[in-house]
């Protein structure tokens, strides 16, 4: 089985070069409260085109990302494909095969490049595999939950159409990739399939059946067409494609990867350079010969019920999406100047990117997102939030590389560093917290956010894994395989590494990080609007007094390890000085 991963919360350190003067770099980090709480009411005003959220906000309002209409974001795709287009010249034979995994996209995909340059056809490939659509590994939530398997598909139709505007289309099959491409590498004699390279066990396991099914399927000399096919056997080529900086370019191996993620970056920002995106020809085809391309299923077929979002952020799945949603934010809205201010935001769409969903489905290349970064950093200004979104993404590419370097034990009770702790794996607890039921609004409305929309802010990822394993003592893989079930932008690595980052057992510095909920309250949603809008029954109370309702709430399953839920937390004890309150420590997913 391949293991998830959430990403952990990276230590955030500013690059100062950026920055004009010392004396700026020092406002930046300035701990005004004040200040804090007039960067939230900029995201939070966000939540509506033109008016702010307020307690009286409908409850049943839904916001799609992005909020462009389809002709429009359908315009701004094929301008984006224009600008990536060139004109190499194909010099292969034969059928080479694309086999679609986590790369769901045209631009800057190179094993879908490479197909093309070697072959006179292109067969593009998607298995819409069973195993993905069972269970997680320990405590057999679904790995897949509905309002993903939903992004999921919404990806894939928009894959079709986009490779159907470059001359080819997607062939979706049903089943096991290690009996459908060597079946279909027989059928076509194909002499090599393309894919996307992966990191993880489960992943790493289809590749291995994968292999060894094309060494059974012989394409016999006279079958071969003219190419030269090693051994008669066709080849499994991956193509590292997952991340901003390439495997291949690190200063160092894999298996050398420093552990502290402020050594790791500023390595390879000062040794490293970013390749540039690909350019594809203006088409891709001709396609094979195929009557019947088959369908997508629909959530039933997969034995999931269909979940409609009712309120809060509706993501739009697909590639047109992603790219739609890169426009939308660094250039009609013009938020990317601010985003390292308003990052921390929990409620609306743009207080940060949301680019998460896309970059874990592979439907937006982080390289393209640099090159953005860059491009608008020419074209209007470069300041600490254009530098924030790349420190972001190297975050993203920290935990990919990680899980190369330690591989299942990022799975693991103790993870990568084999802590010894006893952990509760209660389960009316843990139930308790994955509802949304906890007695404290911040967990109660952040766990009802991530079950109704399959989001959740980068802050309240932060905050509810710290109560699930510090204050209430659960088994840190349980919250691990919850977000696998429902997050949007789930993948393995960053989940799974954000979870042992989280919870002490990974290469986090500073092993007793604890989130305080008063302060984090206190300080990111001071009037409890975010509470009240996914907890109605607190809108009728003061707003100061939404987050620390006392009767006026449900009872509390557990008390809080330091801190009351008064909002004083005037505790003196050593744990809570040293909880995180600076909000610049770590990043769970590129938001």
């Amino acid at each position: 089985m391949a293991i998830l991963h959430c990403t952990p919360l990276p230590f955030l350190s500013l690059r100062t070069t950026l920055y004009s003067s010392k004396s700026s770099l020092t406002s930046t980090f300035t701990n005004s409260t004040t200040r804090t709480r007039n960067l939230l009411f900029v995201a939070m005003n966000t939540f509506s085109k033109s008016e702010p959220v307020s307690s009286s906000a409908s409850s049943s309002s839904t916001y799609e990302v992005p909020e462009l209409a389809a002709n429009d974001m359908d315009r701004i795709s094929d301008n984006t494909f224009g600008r990536y287009t060139g004109s190499t010249k194909r010099s292969g034979k034969g059928t080479a095969i694309v086999w679609f995994r986590n790369d769901l996209r045209v631009l800057d995909n190179e094993a879908l490049y490479k197909a093309w340059l070697s072959s006179e056809t292109v067969l593009p490939v998607y298995c819409v595999d069973p195993r993905l659509f069972a269970t997680t590994y320990h405590f057999g939530f679904p790995k897949t939950g509905a309002l993903r398997a939903q992004f999921l598909l919404e990806c894939l139709v928009d894959l079709r159409k986009n490779l159907m505007k470059k001359g080819l289309n997607l062939l979706v099959q049903h089943g096991k990739p290690e009996e459908i491409l060597p079946s279909l590498a027989k059928a076509f004699q194909a002499h090599t399939v393309y894919a996307q390279k992966e990191t993880c066990s489960e992943e790493l396991n289809v590749e291995r059946l994968v292999m060894g099914g094309l060494k059974q399927a012989v394409t016999s000399p006279e079958e071969s067409s003219g190419v030269t096919v090693s051994n008669k056997i066709t080849k499994l080529q991956l193509v590292w494609g997952t991340t901003m900086y390439h495997l291949d370019d690190l200063p160092f191996d894999a298996s050398s990867l420093p552990d502290m993620y402020t050594q790791f970056r500023k390595i390879i920002e000062a040794k490293c350079t970013i390749r540039p995106c690909i350019k594809l020809p203006p088409s891709l085809g001709p396609p094979p010969l195929i009557e019947d391309w088959g369908c997508l299923p629909s959530l039933e077929q997969l034995g999931l019920c269909s979940q409609n979002v009712i309120k809060g952020m509706k993501f739009v799945g697909g590639e047109t999406a992603g790219l739609s949603r890169v426009y939308e934010y660094f250039w009609k809205k013009d938020l990317l100047k601010v985003y390292k201010e308003t990052r921390n935001g929990m409620l609306g769409p743009d207080y940060s990117t949301k680019f998460s969903p896309w970059l874990a489905s592979g439907s937006l290349s982080p390289r393209f997102l640099y090159e953005e970064v860059k491009r608008y950093e020419n074209e209007r200004l470069a300041n600490s939030s254009t530098y924030w979104v790349l420190f972001e993404l190297i975050w993203r590419d920290y935990f990919r590389f990680l899980s190369v370097k330690y591989g299942n034990s990022l799975f693991h009770l103790g993870g990568p560093r084999k802590v010894q702790r006893n952990w509760s794996q209660d389960k009316s607890l843990f139930e308790s917290w994955r509802d949304g039921c906890t007695g404290y609004p911040l967990i109660d409305a952040n766990m009802k956010e991530l079950s109704t929309t399959g989001f959740m802010s980068n802050r309240g990822r932060q905050i509810v894994c710290s109560f699930l394993v510090r204050d209430m003592g659960i088994d840190w893989r349980m919250g691990a395989e919850w977000f696998e079930t429902c997050l949007l932008d789930y993948d393995p690595c960053s989940n799974y590494g954000n979870w042992t980052y989280g919870s002490g057992v990974g290469n986090d510095p500073r092993e007793d990080r604890y989130f305080s909920i008063p302060k984090q309250a206190q300080t990111y949603d001071p009037e409890g609007e975010y509470v009240a809008y996914w907890l109605p029954q607190l809108r009728k109370i003061q707003k100061e007094k939404r987050n620390f309702p006392g009767n006026m709430y449900i009872p509390q399953v557990v008390p809080l390890k330091f801190g009351t839920a008064s909002g004083s937390n005037k505790d003196s004890s050593p744990g809570a000085r040293r909880s995180n309150h600076r909000g610049n420590e770590r990043k769970w997913n590129r938001r």
